[in-house]
């Protein structure tokens, strides 16, 4: 009874202590701005069985991913004897299952699998402190974030062997047929330690039996009490956070509809009375309250695993982004405000701020946006929605943009594209060629299938003119019915968003989306990737829905119906490597099509090291084209080159504007102009097909 009584007493404070963390946690998320995630409601519990439950995420590094899967159901296994140490816990009982047919049988597979986490807690150990791996020794992985982990992993350790010295000395105990010990048949793996455990006297088996049950059940409950404020609290909220992750592409960025509301009247489009009167606190992200509070679920999620960070282009390349970093930062900082909260109320203002004190400008703006991270996080944080929020502060609250990248966005505000160049200019790229232009169509009475998007780096862009002219050249051989807008066509507004400058972005979008809508265009084809993410994914959230393809999803159907013929032996000699960009890739899931259209023409095909979902970003996302790189070893598109070169390939294939820039750059600075060639899919398609 003292020893129920115990019991009782410890998993009464356990439980309080428990419900206090979780509850503080709690709050703090809800300190976030409010974010309506109820959409989909299948799909996102089918999300979570794969991702959470089913640890799809973890295999991608095969030998952490097994590891982590043993410790994973390993635990929740040799937990379930926990009921019954709970139930002879409250009751005083011993074994209280042990009538259950084949007990030995369940209780020697519990020890399997706890022999399985003490193996890859042991293995995790030695990648950390002994191989030293090197994602796990970045700057911000000071002595906490690295002490927690071994805690952790040593605790498991202990707490497993815990329970195969319960479980011997309780066999030797049996066999001696001491009251209370009712025999149950050999158990597996503790089996080994019974001839060991058998020289010891009954006493002292007592002992180990006892200590062995109290260290197992009070470890399990102070692990608990230790988890709130652990980088393993991802054990209970990645369920919920994976359950909400983003749906749509990775590349698509929120609407601002504060921001809707001011460029609709400047343009005209509602009258100031029609707008809402609900005042705007402040634009984007300057602190942790100005985040949703998806973002402030995915702080308290991180598993601090380091995978993001491991594959950012800007940290490989030496630069000071770490997106795990982001996230640290995140949480730490929402704790200080949490408590301050707790303690003064909605007022608290320690004078500091995520953006600024914790991280830094330049830290925030030496980010691609190529999503690498949150397609390796196993617990589906959104790194990239936090920098777009505080993107967005910093452009629209402290018109802080690096001056480089202000000028070009200051270009697609006066000229319509990032270059200084006319509007009436914008056709130029056509001279020569046939080219129906939608407004001289739409005047004849028609109205052509596809508006094909030139995009302002078709238009302007010397190099990339030659891809716009060779994709021509294919509609035109292929009997395609389109029209472009030619001087009606204004940029995207791409690398506007994702510069932050939400309200120039709004502008260029509703202004082609009335464009659009009066020619009641309904397809559309366009060569750039980051156009055809803006138009397919953000244009619907103001008012404009197209079906919109990519030009290699385009050629691939072409393909496919036996129209596109390709052949002859104008690369048989060559061999081609292919860069996946991130915005047609990792963002919309594209990797097919482009590889189905090169495997079609005759020639050696090479994969690169990094590629399709992993493919390496070439650095010139995230308005980084029109910008200086920040500080670090290299630059991405150095990096990526090399990766190129490696597979001793002749031609790198591409097809996307910006990385055909920097893949041209980075051959030109390798001196390999002369051995190796950058072509965009539609060149090629153009120099093979058959007429």
């Amino acid at each position: 009874m003292i020893s129920s009584i115990v019991f009782l007493i410890v998993l009464a404070i356990t439980a309080i202590l428990f419900y206090r963390s979780i509850r503080t946690i709690i709050k703090n998320i809800k300190l976030g701005k409010p974010l309506d995630i109820s959409d989909q409601k299948s799909k996102r519990w089918k999300i979570m069985f794969l991702v959470a439950i089913g640890q799809s995420k973890m295999v991608k590094r095969p030998i952490a991913g097994i590891l982590h899967i043993l410790v994973y159901i390993g635990f929740i296994i040799v937990n379930f004897e926990m009921l019954e140490i709970m139930t002879d816990g409250i009751s005083g009982s011993h074994r209280v299952f042990s009538f259950v047919p084949f007990y030995n049988v369940f209780i020697s597979v519990f020890e399997i699998f706890a022999l399985g986490v003490i193996f890859a807690c042991a293995v995790f150990l030695i990648r950390r402190n002994g191989l030293r791996l090197a994602r796990f020794h970045k700057p911000e992985m000071t002595t906490w974030p690295l002490l927690d982990a071994n805690i952790i992993l040593s605790t498991e350790i202990l707490l497993m062997s815990a329970l195969f010295s319960m479980n011997a000395a309780d066999q030797v105990l049996q066999v001696r047929g001491i009251e209370h010990f009712e025999p149950t048949g050999a158990f597996l793996i503790s089996g080994f330690l019974v001839p060991w455990f058998s020289t010891f006297s009954t006493s002292t088996l007592h002992f180990i039996e006892s200590f062995g049950w109290w260290f197992h059940i009070i470890g399990v409950f102070a692990f608990l009490n230790y988890i709130p404020y652990s980088k393993h609290f991802h054990v209970f909220l990645a369920f919920p956070n994976v359950y909400f992750s983003k749906l749509k592409s990775a590349t698509y960025i929120s609407n601002m509809e504060a921001v809707t509301q001011e460029v609709k009247i400047a343009m005209g489009l509602i009258s100031e009375a029609e707008a809402s009167t609900e005042e705007v606190g402040r634009f984007g992200a300057k602190d942790v309250r100005d985040l949703s509070w998806k973002s402030l679920s995915d702080a308290y999620t991180c598993t601090e695993c380091g995978r993001c960070t491991s594959v950012c282009p800007a940290n490989l390349t030496g630069k000071k982004l770490s997106p795990r970093k982001l996230i640290m930062d995140t949480r730490d900082r929402l704790e200080i405000v949490g408590k301050g909260v707790a303690k003064e109320g909605a007022t608290f203002d320690d004078k500091k701020a995520l953006w600024g004190d914790y991280i830094s400008a330049e830290e925030l703006w030496a980010c691609t946006t190529c999503n690498a991270c949150t397609n390796e996080c196993p617990v589906n944080i959104d790194h990239v929605s936090i920098i777009m929020e505080l993107r967005r502060y910093s452009s629209l609250e402290e018109a802080s943009t690096p001056a480089t990248l202000n000028a070009a966005l200051t270009n697609i505000e006066n000229n319509g594209a990032p270059w200084q160049y006319s509007m009436h200019d914008r056709l130029l790229w056509a001279e020569g060629m046939e080219v129906p232009v939608m407004a001289n169509v739409v005047a004849a009475g028609k109205m052509p299938e596809y508006l094909f998007w030139v995009s302002s780096a078709g238009a302007f862009d010397d190099r990339y003119k030659k891809v716009i002219r060779s994709f021509v050249k294919i509609l035109n051989h292929l009997e395609v019915d389109f029209a472009v807008l030619g001087t009606e066509e204004s940029d995207s507004g791409d690398v506007a968003r994702r510069a932050g400058n939400e309200m120039l972005f709004q502008m260029q979008a509703l202004m082609n989306i009335e464009t659009l809508n009066s020619y009641q265009v309904n397809k559309i084809i366009c060569c750039d990737p980051h156009d055809f993410n803006t138009l397919k994914n953000e244009y619907p959230d103001l008012g404009g829905n197209y079906e919109v393809v990519h030009h290699t999803q385009f050629l691939q159907q072409f393909l496919d119906a036996g129209k596109l013929k390709i052949g002859g032996d104008v690369f048989s000699e060559s061999t081609i490597t292919y860069h996946d960009p991130c915005y047609l890739g990792r963002g919309n899931g594209e990797y097919d099509a482009p590889r189905a259209i090169l495997n079609a023409i005759p020639s050696t095909k090479v994969e690169m090291k990094n590629n399709k979902a992993f493919s390496l970003c070439c650095g010139a996302g995230g308005g980084q084209m029109f910008k200086e790189a920040e500080k670090g070893d290299k630059e991405i598109f150095i990096e990526r080159t090399e990766q190129a070169l490696a597979t001793s390939c002749t031609i790198v294939a591409t097809a996307c504007p910006f990385c055909m820039a920097m893949i041209t750059d980075g051959i030109k600075y390798k001196q390999k102009e002369t051995e190796v060639k950058n072509y965009d899919i539609a060149e090629l398609v153009a120099l093979s097909m058959k007429l």
